[in-house]
Parts: C-alpha cells; structure tokens; sequence
C-alpha cells in the first residue's frame, strides 16, 4: 500500500461524516437553503485566497524546476481562473463581488486557513501538500458521489457547484498532488511519516468543520 493509500484510508471515517453531513446531502438532493449556501460561498471565497497563498509557498519550496511551474500554473489558474468562477457564480446566487470582498472570516475559516498556512511556512513541501491535500481529495470525492445523484448536476443552485469538483480537470490536480506526496515520500522515517499523517487528518477534519460551519451560518460560538 502506497503512503498516500494508507493516509486514504485512515481518513475515511472523517471523510465519510462530511459527505453525510446535512450541508453536503442537501446539496445532493436540492434540499439545503439558499442562504446557508451562500454564507458558504463566502467563508469559502477567503479560503480560496488562502488556498492561493498555499499553492505560492509550494513554488517556493519545490524541489525542481517542473514542481515550482506546476505550483506556479496552479497559483494562476486559482487567481485568474477559479476566482473569477467564483465570483460570477456567487453573482448568480445574489451575492455581488462588493460583498464577497467585505466578508469577514468566521471562526472556523481562521482557524483551518491559519493551520494550513502555518503549517505550510514552517514546515516542507511535503507538510504543505499533507495539508491541502484532503480538500482536493476529498471534494473530487464528495463531486462525484452527488453527481451520481439523479438530477443533481442540474439543480439551478447547484449543480455547477457539483460538476465542478467532479470534472476530470480537479481530479488531475488530486492526482497530482498524491502522486508527489508519494513520490517525496519515499525513504521518510515511520516519525516523518506519523507528522505528516497527523496533518493530513487534521485538515480533514478542519474540512467538516467547514461544512458545520456553513450549516449553522456560525461566524463564532461566541459573539460578545
């Protein structure tokens, strides 16, 4: 079994929850209310610019030249490609690019983009994919179960949102990903290892945090 396998499996339990999440079905089955999407459209559009953050420090810490340039073309393609999308899909949801850049970060997207970007500037390129990587995994994973949901992919709402995450094109930068975590992998010490197993888990976990958080519209468990 390959590293990345092994980290697969030890995640399914977590990844299993979020996709049984009542956020998650009820974009599967059109049931989830408008504006709980649209509170997650806009945690998730600050997520987004962290997330290009992450993909900045990977050009930074690669190896070789091909690593930096896919990092590099995957930096451009969230700033100009995924962004854009982003806003001319929350548009379509009533929610103007005016809004999207006032939005305050609720507590849970500080916690997990903070987490990540720690992680990332303080540790090794292969910390920062053990970091990223269960979101690209796991909603390439989540994409495709909803997609296999009769007339899911084409709920006015969210069907985009879904054909998305399940085009081949997302999961080419899964792969991606796992292919390098497994090739970096190789030669790493079973302490290496467990340090960026319990990574990989905590992000997994950040993401159903994620989810709850959108589900509840919660910006903090406390507002005094």
């Amino acid at each position: 079994m390959s590293f990345a396998a092994s980290l697969y499996e030890k995640a399914q339990p977590i990844w299993e929850a979020g996709y049984n999440h009542p956020f998650v079905q009820g974009i599967g089955d059109g049931s989830l209310e408008k504006s709980k999407f649209q509170f997650f459209m806009k945690q998730d559009y600050l997520y987004l610019i962290d997330y290009a953050r992450l993909f900045a420090l990977g050009t930074l810490k690669g190896n070789d030249l091909q690593t930096m340039s896919t990092f590099s073309k995957l930096l451009h393609a969230t700033l100009n490609v995924e962004m854009d999308l982003h806003r001319a899909y929350a548009k379509r949801l009533g929610i103007s690019a005016e809004e999207l850049e006032a939005t305050e970060p609720a507590a849970t997207t500080l916690t997990y983009t903070s987490y990540m970007l720690n992680v990332a500037q303080r540790g090794s390129l292969l910390d920062l994919i053990a970091a990223v990587l269960p979101c690209t995994w796991s909603y390439y994973e989540i994409g495709v179960k909803l997609k296999g949901i009769p007339g899911a992919s084409d709920h006015p709402f969210y069907g985009e949102w879904i054909k998305l995450y399940a085009s081949d094109e997302f999961k080419e930068l899964a792969d991606w990903l796992i292919q390098m975590l497994d090739e970096e992998a190789k030669g790493l010490s079973s302490k290496e290892k467990a340090k960026l197993e319990t990574i990989f888990l905590t992000t997994s976990r950040l993401e159903n945090e994620f989810w709850d958080m959108a589900y509840n519209e919660r910006m903090w468990n406390y507002n005094g």
